[in-house]
């Protein structure tokens, strides 16, 4: 391929990432004409995902493949479930649950986790590069919104601590991603996956959206 795969992989996936970023639910959400009880039901489905994301990491940190993506200072777990416990309480894992979506999406990672690890990082692209970019606006609007304090209980999980240039830390993902050890077959394989995750994404803020519609 000519072309560097971390530019294939941004353009042929940018349909299904507009889609996805544009839906009613985020529009809703970010435009401030939803409570903060929607955002702490997307937060629970952000923990389903990331928890299979991490779960699976461990095991593959030893892989040609996805093993050089394998950073714990992107891991969104721990930060996902003190904004959880700030939004829902100390019980709050006794009253969340995924979406039929949110759980076929967390399924399908777990599942490239354990056989597919080129499918995995095309999992892990979607979600971390998007969290460093897009996730900041969410952040600002939610603290906004909301009144949480900034960089605070609440928003955490769009704060990345131990990364203190993101610009320069992408730079460096996107340079893991033209080097990938796969061929060309495979990193087709790799983009076809990227779209899957978008659609996933989709389906997830389509729930969400029928879960919270706006008042008539």
């Amino acid at each position: 391929m000519d072309t560097p795969f971390s530019t294939l992989i941004r353009t042929a996936s940018h349909a299904q990432h507009t889609e996805a970023e544009t839906s009613s639910f985020m529009g809703d959400l970010l435009g401030g004409k939803l409570a903060v009880d929607a955002y702490a039901r997307y937060t629970e489905q952000l923990w389903f995902v990331y928890r299979a994301l991490e779960e699976g990491a461990e095991a593959l940190r030893e892989d040609p493949v996805a093993g050089p993506f394998i950073q714990p200072e992107l891991f969104r777990t721990a930060a996902l479930e003190q904004d959880l416990a700030h939004l829902r309480g100390p019980g709050w894992r006794a009253g969340v649950s995924p979406l039929p979506a949110t759980a076929a999406y967390a399924e399908r990672v777990a599942e490239c986790a354990r056989d597919w690890p080129a499918g995995y990082v095309a999992h892990h692209y979607t979600r971390y590069l998007g969290d460093l970019s897009g996730g900041q606006i969410i952040r600002d609007r939610a603290e906004r919104t909301w009144g949480f304090d900034r960089k605070g209980d609440g928003v955490r999980f769009y704060v990345f601590e131990e990364i203190p240039n993101p610009a320069a830390f992408k730079r460096g993902y996107r340079e893991l991603l033209d080097g990938v050890a796969a061929d060309d077959l495979e990193k087709q394989r790799i983009v076809d996956e990227c779209r899957r995750a978008f659609d996933f994404n989709t389906a997830v803020f389509r729930e969400l959206g029928l879960e919270y519609p706006l008042s008539a």
